[in-house]
């Protein structure tokens, strides 16, 4: 890849024309742009590991050869961090036999404030020789280590990272757990945040999210509200929820592990569910709702509930079910910001944005 920047504007124009495309029966304003570094902008990646003339090498395969590996010395997309570890860490595992026997997978996160993780996986049991070794490679490039070994996991300094953004004038931090599902773009989500702070508003009223993650529009929108009701259903999510809601002192939020479905069925008293105990739904006074589902886009259900709010926005990473969700939603609210945040240049992914209010 050249990473040519007349390219990527081409590119980045037409993601904007397919939104506009998508949106358009729906009388969307003109899509607000929010573009991306051309290089070093992922701060998450994961390489297979390959045997070639007697080493390994970090390997990716294309989506359609599985089989056919794609060798790589440097991965530009990646974060400056990513690129610097990597010949590290090889040398490292070319010096040692306790870090390299039977490594097939190895998995770096980064962040835009300069935390580091590295998770090895093995086909074999770790021991005393690995504990050593991976101790030592830990102390030497500054980061946290994990390995991983049929189900069990060794953890050499933390089992998360720490992300700092700020939104609306005030940084943020967050804890991003090994495994958990963390913005692979960390710039373009700083511009995504700060635009859903910005759509929201200052409210009197309160805040009902779905899916929220480890709480990462959770931190900055609770400023704007009165109070939230948040749900996620990850075990891991939830707790790094609950660490970040600490470490920030953001107080005025409730998270309950509950699909977007069950509480559905919660609001509409179809049946009670032991995790809502102590918690009065009928307290609250939602003027809005905030939705980041998973690519499939919210279930006819949920999006149904959306519809009882004045204000719906809607984060999506797959702009045909957005298009899918808002034809449902549209003979009662209409698009009143739209937004496309490029977390994915160099693809023909993209996340988008729509505030969407009662007509």
């Amino acid at each position: 890849m050249t990473f040519d920047s007349q390219a990527y504007a081409e590119q980045l124009e037409a993601k904007v024309t397919r939104l506009r495309d998508l949106l358009a029966p729906f009388d969307a304003p003109e899509p607000t742009v929010f573009d991306s570094p051309l290089q070093n902008f992922r701060l998450r990646a994961e390489f297979r590991l390959w045997r070639e003339g007697g080493d390994r090498h970090y390997a990716m395969f294309a989506q359609d050869d599985k089989r056919t590996p794609i060798l790589i010395e440097e991965f530009p997309i990646a974060s400056l961090r990513i690129n610097q570890l990597m010949p590290q860490l090889k040398a490292a595992w070319q010096a040692s036999s306790a870090l390299s026997h039977k490594l097939f997978q190895v998995e770096f996160l980064t962040t835009l404030s300069g935390d580091a993780m590295i998770t090895l996986c093995y086909h074999r049991p770790l021991d005393e020789h690995w504990q050593a070794a991976a101790s030592k490679l830990a102390a030497d490039l500054g980061v946290s280590i994990i390995g991983r070994s049929k189900g069990k996991r060794e953890v050499l300094g933390l089992d998360y990272v720490v992300e700092k953004l700020e939104v609306g004038g005030r940084t943020f931090s967050y804890r991003q757990p090994e495994g958990a599902f963390t913005q692979p773009n960390g710039t373009v989500n700083q511009k995504m945040l700060n635009w859903a702070y910005e759509a929201l508003g200052d409210r009197t009223d309160d805040l009902l999210e779905l899916y929220c993650g480890n709480g990462n529009f959770t931190l900055p929108l609770a400023t704007r509200v009165r109070k939230v009701l948040a749900t996620e259903i990850s075990k891991t999510s939830v707790n790094a929820a609950l660490s970040n809601l600490s470490e920030n002192a953001v107080d005025n939020v409730t998270l309950v592990r509950l699909s977007a479905e069950e509480l559905t069925e919660a609001l509409n008293e179809v049946r009670p569910f032991r995790r809502l105990q102590g918690i009065d739904l009928k307290s609250y006074e939602f003027g809005s709702v905030f939705v980041d589902p998973p690519r499939a886009g919210m279930d006819p259900d949920t999006c149904e509930l959306t519809r009882r709010f004045d204000n719906i926005l809607y984060i999506s990473c797959n702009p045909e079910t957005l298009a899918a969700n808002i034809a449902q939603l549209h003979d009662t609210h209409r698009i009143t910001r739209c937004a496309l945040f490029d977390q994915f240049p160099w693809t023909h992914h993209m996340e988008s944005g729509v505030l969407l209010t009662r007509r």
